[in-house]
């Protein structure tokens, strides 16, 4: 596998909701696991990646979002700039930046990503109050993926 497929796999497997994946090949084997609930999936023959693992997230998870959007039109989504990794807050024994329910405004730091060693914080570009939270903390986020929901004032 080259470095392309490994993140088409990270990226699969942190947006399907499965738990594990593990791949073996002749000289290669990897695991990528998540914090999630654990989801099952079982597959003995093998396929190419990319037809392994196209098929297996659309049967269920395909008809949530579309739910989704239809209840979160009125709020502005705040995506990632970049890709690394999501923290709340800039350390685990410091307050979280921000919550569900908090207000605010142009500047505000909402979070951190880390990419290469380097820890950007995210500030707010709009003011309102924060409906939804989509990122669970030290999750790897990729560069537009929506990482709050606020309802503007």
């Amino acid at each position: 596998m080259d470095i392309k497929q490994i993140q088409d796999l990270i990226r699969f497997v942190s947006k399907s909701g499965v738990n594990e994946v593990s791949i073996e090949q002749e000289n290669f084997k990897i695991t990528i696991k998540t914090n999630d609930a654990p989801t099952y999936v079982n597959a003995t023959v093998p396929v190419p990646l990319a037809a392994a693992s196209a098929p297996q997230p659309t049967a269920l998870p395909s008809l949530a979002p579309v739910a989704a959007i239809a209840d979160t039109t009125e709020y502005v989504t705040i995506k990632s700039p970049m890709i690394g990794t999501f923290y709340r807050s800039a350390s685990p024994e410091k307050p979280l930046f921000v919550n569900v329910g908090d207000e605010i405004t142009p500047g505000s730091v909402l979070c951190i990503i880390e990419a290469m060693k380097l820890f950007n914080e995210i500030e707010s570009e709009v003011s309102g109050r924060i409906v939804k939270i989509l990122v669970d903390n030290a999750s790897p986020v990729e560069y537009d993926q929506p990482l709050f929901l606020v309802e503007p004032k």
